[in-house]
């Protein structure tokens, strides 16, 4: 239905139909580009850029293009797609263990916020009808919004972070709920109770069957598919389980967009999981942005003159009242300060299902027209807020809680004492990947090194199994001197961020002018610049994967050793001059693609954990192709443990394996099932 509108709306057979459309088209895409790249240059977020475009060309504004039911329709795919990438970062293991936040927190929310809203439209003279349909409205966050900037800030597993995504799936659960309570309002109780209870029976089914059911298809089809060895074929078979699961979803009367985290999960506890994640991220980014654009054409600014009293109360309900409520909601239970704030900042603005909610409201006579269009405008308004309110949370935790200096001095005394008996060491800015591979050199080398990352899993992990790997920000200057700076003998930045590399150096330049610092780059693009900062050497991936695709191919045509060595040596003296300004392929970045390896993780055998009390040789691990690589027990150095060993509350497992069999190792030691 949604092909035929669209062909239908964009491609009718009138030509000044077409030409019209089709320039609305072209005039939508070029001033999304503008903006965007204006955004990029002022280091804003790109979704800001989408808003204003959609706010200046939608029809309450210069009116270049009309409200369009077929381009909302595009764009909640991109809501679609984004729930489902999301989804790929969860398993079913850890929903569960975010059971308390998800039904806890997120319920909480929901009930707080619309009893807020009805009450202060009781006091404001309005009806409880009208508030609890209002407060439905006003208790829903933005999915997309949140969602898309918690992962380019590389927050969605820290607390706050987890926070949030918990109660946005909690309100993704109480939007079927509300759709039909709404209408049900001016009609006699047992009519809701009844549609209530038949929606909730229809739910129970649905969820069973997909993740019950689901879990046990999944795997074997997506192996089926893999075996035809087309790449076309996969993406097909992507989309048709993205969507479909989001069609039985919206069918059973829950979001499209539950559907699509729930299609995430199930495809995450398969190997076929970053595949995945690299083939959908295209139609996700644009279909996305498109989203953004129609929350943009909302904004009535006719309204926001005319009423903008109203629009205050409800922005003022949307933002200070609705981030004080949830960071005292989170605060309850048993978040620290800090992170109770920023989820806060983080949830304090409407969300797309609210306007779904309003219409519906309208058009059953439960709030006024005006009302509604008041009410969209401050949610807006709040939505274009939130991405400064979110850039600026940590200035803002720092000023209204005073228990965050004392954690951030915590956190650097930890740094300090966790570097203090380090001298001439080398200082690694991330622990990624390349982090990691560089730390083992050093190690062979006895060359002790200090590790500073922001990605808190892999701070835990790493040290648990024994590495020095703290959690800290090298981009700060505090930091980088609590890692001991001035006792280093180097500092390399292990990650491909030009900005944040910039930074580092120009710290290093001002604490240590005289330390070497070994800078990570992509390609060659930014070698001079890097250097200019004062990079002693920069590394870039691209050159230096070519540097030794030419030197296999050079020693197998049978070229000495000494003359392959000799060119690579010149060619590096150069600072790669030969290897600058080859001609690209669009194919370049597929080079990149993560692929599915063997990599390392760390258990940690909790209270209650099925393995403890037995032993490593009973577990039979072998079978699920996992090695045990270490095991640290509290007060004693790590050791390979051997198999009659017997495992203890607190023990730590370092294994090695892949990632499907990791997340089956994990539940086999934690729950005692296999999958």
């Amino acid at each position: 239905m949604l092909f035929s509108y669209t062909q239908s709306r964009f491609f009718t057979i009138s030509p000044s139909g077409a030409t019209i459309h089709l320039s609305s088209l072209l005039l939508l895409l070029a001033s999304a580009v503008l903006t965007v790249v204006a955004c990029r240059s002022l280091k804003l977020p790109a979704m800001l850029g989408y808003l204003v475009v959609g706010m200046l060309i939608g029809p309450h504004a210069l009116g270049f293009i009309d409200t369009s039911t077929g381009a909302e329709h595009l764009a909640e795919f991109g809501v679609v797609f984004l729930m489902f990438t999301l989804g790929l970062e969860f398993n079913l293991a850890r929903l569960m263990a975010m059971r308390k936040v998800v039904f806890g927190l997120g319920f909480s929310q929901v009930v707080a916020t619309a009893l807020l809203v009805c009450a202060v439209t009781r006091i404001g003279g309005g009806g409880w009808i009208t508030g609890l349909a209002l407060g439905g409205a006003l208790a829903m966050s933005s999915t997309a919004m949140v969602s898309k900037l918690l992962a380019e800030r590389n927050e969605l597993n820290a607390p706050h972070g987890l926070n949030a995504i918990g109660v946005l799936l909690f309100q993704d659960l109480a939007v079927v709920p509300m759709l039909i309570m709404t209408p049900a309002l001016s009609r006699p109780a047992s009519e809701m109770f009844y549609a209530l209870g038949l929606a909730a029976v229809k739910i129970g089914i649905v969820l069973f069957l997909l993740l019950y059911l689901g879990q046990k298809l999944m795997r074997p089809w997506f192996n089926l598919v893999a075996r035809q060895h087309s790449s076309e074929l996969f993406m097909i078979n992507l989309l048709f389980i993205t969507l479909g699961i989001a069609w039985l979803t919206d069918l059973a009367g829950l979001s499209m967009a539950l559907g699509a985290f729930l299609a995430g999960m199930l495809i995450a506890e398969t190997q076929y999981r970053y595949q995945v994640e690299d083939d959908i991220r295209p139609f996700r980014d644009l279909l996305l942005g498109l989203f953004f654009v129609t929350v943009g054409m909302n904004l009535d600014f006719h309204t926001l003159l005319r009423q903008w009293w109203l629009v205050l109360v409800v922005l003022a309900l949307m933002g200070p009242g609705k981030m004080m409520l949830i960071a005292g909601l989170a605060r309850l239970f048993g978040s620290a300060p800090g992170p109770s704030l920023r989820t806060g900042f983080t949830l304090g603005q409407g969300g797309e299902f609210a306007f779904v909610l309003l219409a519906l409201s309208a058009s059953n006579g439960l709030i006024s027209a005006e009302l509604q269009q008041a009410t969209i405008a401050g949610i807006v308004l709040s939505m274009l807020a939130t991405p400064f309110v979110i850039q600026h949370s940590d200035k803002l935790v720092l000023r209204l809680a005073s228990s965050e200096w004392m954690n951030m001095a915590a956190n650097l005394h930890q740094i300090a004492v966790r570097s203090m008996g380090a001298q001439g060491h080398v200082v690694l800015c991330g622990y990624g990947r390349s982090g990691q591979s560089l730390a083992r050199l050093l190690t062979q080398e006895n060359i002790p090194f200090f590790a500073l990352d922001l990605d808190p899993e892999v701070v835990r992990e790493a040290g648990a199994a024994g590495d020095s790997v703290v959690y800290g920000d090298a981009a700060k200057r505090e930091v980088l001197l609590a890692a001991g700076l001035m006792r280093a003998r180097a500092l390399v930045v292990t990650y491909a961020d030009t900005h944040s590399a910039l930074q580092i150096l120009e710290l290093a330049k001002q604490l240590r002018p005289d330390l070497p610092v070994i800078v990570r780059t992509y390609d060659e693009s930014d070698i001079d610049k890097l250097k200019a900062a004062g990079a002693a050497e920069v590394v870039a991936e691209i050159l230096e994967g070519s540097l030794m695709l030419a030197s296999h191919t050079l020693m197998l045509l049978g070229t000495p050793l000494n003359r392959v060595l000799k060119r690579i040596r010149e060619v590096r003296e150069a600072r790669y001059q030969m290897f600058r300004g080859f001609f690209r392929s669009v194919n370049d970045d597929l080079e990149g693609t993560e692929r599915t390896q063997p990599r390392l993780h760390s258990v940690h055998l909790i209270k209650g954990a099925a393995a403890i009390g037995r032993k490593l040789a009973d577990l039979d691990l072998h079978a699920m192709h996992v090695e045990v690589k270490n095991l640290r027990r509290t007060n004693l150095p790590a050791w390979v443990p051997e198999p009659d060993m017997e495992l203890q509350e607190g023990d730590v497992l370092v294994l090695l394996g892949e990632p499907e069999n990791l997340s089956a190792a994990e539940m086999l030691l934690l729950g005692g099932g296999r999958r």
